[in-house]
């Protein structure tokens, strides 16, 4: 038995067909599941309709004049059911070919045109009203599912906007204490205390690690926008990796961490962005030194390798598992490893470390087998600006 109660009250049907008769068949049979009807009697009214009116459902026939649509007549509905799905305007509207064709052919190009439904004429009319509102069901669904999305991503992008506006924010005052410790290290407000010296150092150490933070996260949300401009210059592996050892020597000798560099004597010149590439290094060394639980030894390495360089930073700390190793490159990843201090947090250090690489040509990987971590990078020698 029929139901009663309409399915949707403000459910729209365009029904493409240029006999009339037919379509006054159908408007009596949809009417009592509140289906209202509209008429389009060729290919090329069907889709002017559909693109201005946004009906819930389309209803074709087969044959149909064409007009200006470049196919037969025998064919037209087979074509405006392919514009439509082209269209992003109508391209989620459902379609049923209702047809007294019945070759398995048309069957097949029903299908490949992008058709929901195929019913034959005669057909029955409660079957009908079973398949429109099943695909006004699923229509629904798919509209609230888009809606979703839709509101989700602009949630995002809201979220977004906000973090860079506050890391930003944090920058200002942030260099300026940088500026004070760094005038109170050197003297110019008194001489200081070797225990005030060396807390004051460390200070300026976390202070540094801080603004290295917030350079990560402005410049990984960048890269997700537009990639990374670089400023490419010619790079000496031995000296490079000398002078992260000096920068880094004070940090050394706090956290009582050995270090050493191997260079081959096949090791390239290169060309990369030194600034870019040195904050990945910083975020390598700063994880092996902060995820020990006791002093570390760091190796500093660079062979040549292929048409490029390969760096590697190893350290014998506790290792990473081998479940986390590709995914502690993604954003925000937390770990654990066992025998750490605490939880393990790429943060987005790691993340930045990859988007740096990958806006060079190159790549990261790590390997890890029990005890200690093997970071690789590889760089093409010449690098793209």
């Amino acid at each position: 038995m029929e139901p009663s109660a309409p399915a949707t009250p403000t459910t729209t049907v365009l029904v493409a067909d240029d006999v009339e008769a037919n379509v006054e068949l159908l408007r009596d049979q949809l009417a009592p599941i509140g289906c209202s009807i509209l008429h389009a009697t060729d290919g090329p009214a069907a889709l002017a309709m559909a693109a201005h009116q946004r009906p819930d459902l389309c209803i074709l026939d087969i044959s149909m004049p064409a007009g200006d649509l470049g196919v037969s007549d025998r064919e037209a509905g087979f074509e405006v059911c392919r514009r439509l799905k082209r269209d992003p305007r109508t391209a989620r509207i459902p379609v049923i070919f209702v047809s007294a064709l019945n070759e398995a052919g048309d069957r097949i190009k029903a299908i490949e045109s992008g058709g929901d439904d195929f019913l034959l004429k005669p057909h029955n009319r409660h079957v009908l009203g079973a398949r429109v509102r099943s695909l006004l069901k699923l229509k629904g669904a798919t509209d609230a599912l888009e809606e979703s999305l839709r509101r989700l991503r602009e949630m995002q992008r809201e979220r977004d906007d906000l973090t860079r506006m506050v890391v930003h924010d944090l920058k200002t005052p942030l260099t300026s204490m940088l500026a004070t410790l760094e005038m109170l290290r050197d003297g110019d407000f008194g001489p200081l205390a070797d225990r005030a010296a060396r807390a004051l150092s460390d200070v300026e150490g976390k202070a540094e690690d801080l603004l290295g933070l917030i350079h990560n996260l402005l410049d990984v949300t960048r890269a997700e926008q537009k990639p990374l401009v670089l400023a490419p210059e010619p790079i000496a592996p031995a000296a490079f990796l000398a002078e992260l050892q000096y920068d880094w020597a004070l940090r050394f000798r706090q956290e009582q961490t050995a270090t050493a560099i191997e260079v081959a004597d096949d090791a390239p010149v290169f060309s990369a962005d030194k600034a870019l590439l040195k904050r990945v290094f910083s975020n390598l060394i700063q994880n092996a030194i902060t995820h020990s639980p006791m002093p570390v030894r760091l190796t500093l390495a660079a062979r040549r390798d292929g048409t490029g360089i390969l760096f590697t930073v190893a350290d014998d700390g506790p290792g990473i598992p081998a479940e986390y190793q590709e995914t502690i490159f993604a954003q925000f990843t937390q770990l654990s490893v066992p025998n750490a201090p605490r939880v393990f947090s790429s943060g987005l250090g790691l993340a930045f470390c990859r988007v740096a690489m990958e806006s060079h040509g190159g790549r990261i990987s790590v390997r890890s087998e029990g005890q200690g971590s093997t970071f690789s990078l590889w760089l093409p020698v010449g690098a793209a600006a």
